[in-house]
């Protein structure tokens, strides 16, 4: 019985932990993401008669795309993790 408790209150603190912290890091860090991709595409197409800056717009856009596959990566992963270990943590389900 003891262990049960503790166990619910393990999964309690886990699951306060990524509502509190988790979720709101992992939404700051796509919004950042999206934003360089966005900001890449608006200096590609202000630029783009000059390639240079036109290539620095690419780079933005390429790195905000990496942002973006590494939240979807991080997310996914951090849900097979909830599972397997059966934690009833919500990893970006609202």
């Amino acid at each position: 019985m003891i262990a049960y408790a503790q166990g619910e209150f393990v999964q309690g603190v886990i699951g306060k932990f990524v509502e509190i912290i988790i979720n709101p890091l992992i939404y700051i860090l796509a919004t950042a993401s999206l934003l360089v991709f966005l900001y890449g595409i608006v200096e590609f197409l202000a630029q783009g008669n000059n390639p240079a800056k036109a290539s620095i717009g690419k780079q933005h856009m390429f790195w905000g795309i990496i942002g973006l596959f590494i939240f979807m990566a991080s997310v996914g992963i951090l849900r097979l993790i909830a599972n397997t270990v059966g934690s009833s943590a919500e990893i970006l389900t609202n």
